[in-house]
Order: C-alpha cells, then structure tokens, then sequence
C-alpha cells in the first residue's frame, strides 16, 4: 500500500510515495520492545502483595539494620525494602538507558533491539525463580536493564524510519504497546492469583500458593513476549539515518526503497545527507551535548523526561496497593481495581494515537499537566476529608487518563524528535537516562513519603509539580508535528 502526498500522509514535494503497511510492520516490531517494558515494569505491581510476606521483608529489615551499607541508605524498615523492590530496577533501566545510547550508535539499532529481547527472557525466569531477596533483587536489576535500552531504542527506531506526516502517532504506538504490556501484566496477575480470604495474615499469604508460587508464575509469564520480540527484531532492516551516518549509503537507500518508492528514498537521502554532511562522523563525545545551542535543547529534553516521572502516575501502578488499601480496599478488589486503572490507560493512549498529529504535541501536554495537577489536587482533599473508597479510584483513573493521553506518549515522541542527527543516540539516552533517575527517586520516596506526611499532602507534591511543568511546557517546549527531524534540527539550532 503507498500513500501519495495529497492523502495528507506522504510526503509533500514531487510523486514521492510510502509504503504505509510496511512502516507500520516494522515499526509494531519495534514497539514490542515498549510492550516488553511495560509488562516487565507493572507485573511487580500484582506480585507484591505475595512475594513481599514470601521474602518476610520485616525479618531482612532487622538482619539488615546491623549493615552500614543498608544503614546508609536508610534499607533498615520493611517500608523501605518494599522502596527498594520496586524500584532497584531502576538502576538497570539507568544503565540499560546508558548503554544502548553508546553501543546503539556504534553498533546499529537492530542488534540492540535483538539483545535486548534476549535479556528480557532471560532476567524474567530468573526474578520469577529467585531463591532470596538479593537473588531477586539482581535479577530485577538486570531486567531494568532491558527495560533501559528498549525504552531508549524502541522510539528511537521508530523515529527514524517513519515519514513524518506518520511519526507522531508511529512513536506513539510505542507508548500504545507499553499500556498494552501493563494491562497484559496486571490481567494475567489477576488470572494467576487465588482469591485471598479477607483478613488473612502476612504468615498465611506467605504460605499459600500465591506466596510459594503465585507471584514466581507472573514474573516468569514475560518470557513469552520477550522471545516473540527476539525473533520479530531479526527481521527488521536496520535504520537508514543510522546506515547513513556511518557512510552505508547504498544499504540506506535499500532500506528507504522497501519503505518508499524512488523520489522518497531520493528524497530522504537527500535531507539526511545536506544534515549530516557537515558534521563530523566520528564517535560522538559528551561534552558535545553540552555545547552552545544545544546544551538548551538537551536540558528541554531532560526536563520533559523528568516531568512524566515526577507527575506521579507511575506510583498508582506500582503502588496501588497501598494506595487502594489506605483507601480502604481489600486485595482481592486492589487487584481488580488495578485491571481498571489498565484498561482506562490504554482507552486514553487510543485518544493520543488519534491526536498526537492533529492537534500537536504542545497541546496535550499542557492538558496533561493541567489535568494532572488537579487529578491530584482532588486526591489529596479526599484523604483529607476522608472521602476515601470509590473516590480515591475516581480521581487516580482520572489522572491516569489525562497522563495516558499526553504526558505519556508525548514525552516519548518529543524527545525522539527533537535532537540533531549525529547525537540522537546519545542524547536521547541522556534524557531516558534522566527519567530513570527521576522514576527512581518517585518510587523509592513514595512509601517513606506517605509514612510521614501522608498519602494526601504526597499527593498534592506531585500536583504542585505539574503545575510547575505546565509553565515549562508553556515556555520552553517547541511544536514538532508535521515536521521532519532535518527540519526540526534546523529549527533548533
């Protein structure tokens, strides 16, 4: 199928043409790896109310109160071990982040995206299998790490093999196959736990079949996504601009001719080439990122990535059960509840997929951070007020629909988009390395956050920072719809 410039979605000069169904394979192969992430990411989610009582957290807080090490980094309270289950990954997702940023440009997009589905396999059996809390704890690191590198590389690919009349709602798909990933997750952890008596102590979890084995099956379930997307990965062609930038100009133009016809692939060599040309092809260095112009666009992109972690939505997914049971839930309807909260995620990412190109990128970040912000505003005085149960639901999928159509597929697509040519690979995994640090930082805060303040005035910090990101959107965040990556890197600079 090629789409013609007049469809409003090939390009807009000459008879070039795309093929629309092929751009769409490859880049759905692609998005497996967000798909990956966000099964991978949720899933401990659903296995925390078991594998918790299964490793007696509050025991190895104790054992762990006479380590300076742990001591240090204040690990010595079961609040904070369930901190740091949820979000040791993290630190893989930060090196994971780094790492695919180096060997992405060095070696190629597609042997990244192929590693990175292999580990996903393989970090998933070992978490789900693990003997001890620090066997789990490795394996959640290194699975992080994948989760680092496809969320650096899947927009990443994405971005540079799609036209952009299609780009918005391309990387987008990703974001549409992360949501999918986590209501996969949250469903299948519903199907695999057993119904849990109200009431039941930590000892009986512990000793029940999800404490033994529940929470090991959810965990080992990824597997299964992980080796689709290993085997899809080998069949994808490598991407044009980063063929071009390592002077594989004829491979490039055989990659540009399975997307398009001859004046696209001309025409898209052509743009690449006049960007490129005048740039050094050497091995890219930091410091370059932190040059003139660019070092502005680079703090913009870090920004953007740091406001969708700190806008706290990520904590009603990996915390919803203690956000559900101090609203006064049991498990058996916190489990239900976050299939919910899944399925409304995914409904509102359908309503950016349709949107991202027409009404522009600005835009629905700055509805998200607004909707946010008072999402959580309305959360906060419902723990004040004590009008807690359905309220508390309410409001949380209220600020996950307004995230589900901005701040999470958007965030992706901006920073995709908005870095030059020769230092994509590494800025972007600057940013991604900037929202996992910022991820980190929310997840491990959150349970000391709510022990001491209080789940509402935690809440209302997280309102406070949307608000201040709409002001930042508002002032420093350009618009990119419809606009090629040559062009918006002249934009920039």
């Amino acid at each position: 199928m090629t789409v013609n410039p007049d469809s409003g979605q090939g390009l807009q000069a000459g008879d070039a043409r795309f093929n629309s169904r092929y751009v769409w394979t490859i880049s759905s192969i692609a998005a497996l790896g967000g798909l990956l992430f966000g099964w991978d990411w949720v899933v401990i989610g659903g296995a925390k109310p078991f594998f918790e009582p299964y490793f007696n957290l509050d025991t190895i807080a104790e054992q762990w109160s006479h380590n300076v090490l742990a001591g240090l980094f204040h690990l010595t309270t079961a609040a904070a071990l369930s901190g740091w289950a949820n979000s040791c990954a993290l630190l893989g997702c930060l090196a994971g982040s780094l790492a695919a940023g180096f060997w992405s440009d060095k070696l190629g997009r597609k042997k990244l995206l192929i590693f990175s589905g292999s580990l996903f396999a393989v970090s998933s059996i070992a978490t789900g299998w693990a003997g001890s809390f620090n066997q789990f704890v490795t394996w959640r690191i290194l699975g992080g790490v994948s989760i680092g590198m496809a969320s650096n590389l899947s927009p990443l690919y994405i971005a540079e093999v799609a036209p952009a009349q299609l780009r918005g709602r391309l990387v987008t798909l990703n974001q549409l196959t992360i949501v999918f990933g986590i209501l996969a997750a949250q469903l299948l952890n519903l199907a695999v736990a057993q119904p849990v008596p109200e009431g039941a102590t930590a000892a009986l979890i512990a000793s029940s079949w999800n404490g033994r084995f529940g929470w090991r099956w959810m965990f080992t379930l990824v597997a299964a996504p992980s080796l689709l997307f290993f085997i899809a990965a080998l069949f994808v062609p490598e991407s044009p601009r980063w063929l071009v930038k390592n002077g594989q100009r004829t491979r490039a133009r055989a990659v540009l001719l399975r997307i398009g016809n001859e004046a696209y692939a001309e025409a898209q060599l052509e743009q690449i080439q006049t960007t490129i040309a005048a740039e050094e092809v050497a091995r890219v260095r930091l410091r370059d990122l932190f040059r003139g112009r660019m070092r502005v666009i680079l703090a913009t992109g870090c920004g953007l990535a740091v406001l969708q972690q700190w806008s706290g939505i990520n904590v009603l997914f990996n915390y919803a059960e203690n956000i559900f049971k101090s609203a006064g839930f049991g498990v058996n309807t916190i489990l239900m509840f976050i299939v919910i909260t899944g399925l409304v995620n995914m409904a509102f990412t359908f309503v950016a997929l349709a949107t991202v190109d027409r009404w522009g990128r600005r835009s629905l970040m700055l509805f998200g951070c607004a909707g946010i912000a008072v999402a959580h505003l309305l959360i906060g005085l419902a723990y004040l007020l004590h009008f807690k149960g359905v309220a508390v639901l309410l409001f949380s999928l209220t600020a996950i629909g307004c995230y589900s159509m901005s701040l999470a597929p958007v965030t992706w697509v901006l920073i995709s988009e908005m870095f030059p040519n020769r230092i994509r690979g590494t800025a972007i995994s600057v940013a991604v390395s900037a929202l996992w640090i910022a991820c980190f930082i929310l997840t491990l805060t959150f349970p000391i956050l709510e022990g001491k303040i209080g789940p509402g005035n935690t809440f209302w910090i997280y309102a406070f920072i949307c608000a201040v990101g709409f002001i930042f959107v508002l002032l420093r965040v350009p618009e990119t719809k419809g606009k090629s990556l040559e062009q918006i890197e002249r934009e920039l600079l």
